[in-house]
Formats: C-alpha cells, sequence, structure tokens
C-alpha cells in the first residue's frame, strides 16, 4: 500500500487543488448569499443587496490572493470575473442599484459564449487552452465540439439570468444564481463525460 502512494503523489495533488479552485470560485457566492440574507431588511430593501455587494467585492479580492498564494497564479476567468464583480459591485453602491450586479453574469455568459462558438467556427478548440492539462488524450475534433457544446451552453445561460433577474425578485435571482447556476454547471460538465470519453479521454486508474 505505501508503494501505491509513492507511485501516486501527484493525485493527491491534483485533488487537493480540484477542491481549492471549487472553494475559491465557489465560495464568495456562498458569502455573498449568506450575506444578503443576513441584511436583508424589510424596511429597507436595498440594504440586503447593498451590503452583500460590499462583501462579495471583498471575498472575491481575498479568493484571488489566496489563488496567486496557494496556485500560483489567477486563471483567466477568475480574473475576469474579479473585475466584473469588483466594477459593477462598485456601480451598484454607487448608483444604489443592484441591477448593475445582476447584469454581470449575462456579460460573462455572453463573452465566453462568444469567444467559443467564434473559435468553433474558425476550427479552433479555445477551450483547450484552459482544460487540457486536466483532460488528457482528447482528440482535436473532441476538443472543437467540447468548445461547441460549452458555447452553447454559456448561450442558454445568459439568456437563463435575463429571464430570471427580469422576472423575479432579487432574492430568488440570488438563490438560483448561488446553487441553481453552481448545479446545472455541475450536471452539464458531468453530462459531457460520456462524449469526452468516446473522443479519447484517458482515464488514470490507480494501481
Amino acid at each position: 500500500m505505501s508503494d501505491n502512494i509513492k507511485e501516486n503523489p501527484s493525485s493527491s495533488g491534483t485533488k487537493k487543488h480540484g477542491s481549492l479552485n471549487f472553494m475559491l470560485d465557489f465560495g464568495p457566492l456562498l458569502v455573498f448569499f449568506v450575506a444578503f440574507k443576513y441584511f436583508s431588511n424589510d424596511g429597507d430593501p436595498l440594504q440586503g443587496p447593498l451590503y452583500a455587494t460590499a462583501i462579495f467585492m471583498v471575498a472575491i479580492t481575498i479568493a484571488m490572493i489566496v489563488a496567486k498564494l496557494k496556485l500560483g497564479k489567477i486563471s483567466p476567468m477568475m480574473w475576469m470575473s474579479s473585475i466584473l464583480v469588483i466594477g459593477f459591485g462598485a456601480l451598484t453602491l454607487y448608483f444604489r442599484d443592484p441591477r448593475f450586479l445582476q447584469v454581470k453574469p449575462t456579460i460573462i455568459y455572453s463573452f465566453f459564449a462568444i469567444l467559443l462558438i467564434g473559435g468553433y467556427w474558425r476550427g479552433k478548440a479555445l477551450l483547450r487552452y484552459l482544460l487540457e492539462a486536466a483532460l488528457e488524450g482528447v482528440s482535436d475534433e473532441g476538443w472543437l465540439k467540447l468548445s461547441r457544446n460549452w458555447g452553447l451552453f454559456f448561450i442558454a445561460m445568459a439568456v437563463a439570468n435575463e429571464l430570471i433577474w427580469r422576472n423575479f425578485s432579487f432574492d430568488t435571482w440570488t438563490s438560483i444564481k448561488v446553487f441553481g447556476f453552481t448545479a446545472v454547471s455541475f450536471i452539464f460538465t458531468l453530462a459531457n463525460v460520456p462524449f469526452l470519453l468516446k473522443h479519447g479521454l484517458s482515464v488514470k486508474e490507480d494501481s
């Protein structure tokens, strides 16, 4: 058993980094949700959104610092998300209008949709540059189709975000954004696994 542990030192490190990446991505959203619920006040409907926005900005800044210290880098997606959170968060606080923060996911989803679908039409699998290290063995065709799949998924998420924040309360939008969108993204990721296996994804087995 000790031999197996020595032969696979990177597997535990990968799992730790995977867990840390998830916490860095989901943690600030969870902090935002808890802060909104804690500071919500029926007498002042803006108190919850505004306090939660300010705390969200601090939380995502801390997440960036932790990512740099623990992982040695900040992913392009985190950079973009953080810039938009801080930028639109500042607008939310200045104008006292939570709609600025609610539009942010639409912009992020739309940006990645345009990037991935545009790359697909030009025959370039842009998603490969972000995930190749985690998805070894996937063929060129598999990467191209995976980029297309995620591009279409981001379009659907952008549309869903617009429909939800325009038709429901900030409270409902917050719950769906934190838990609903996260769950849907996870399910979509799992749904693509059989497709990736057909296109060469290598699965490492412990000896």
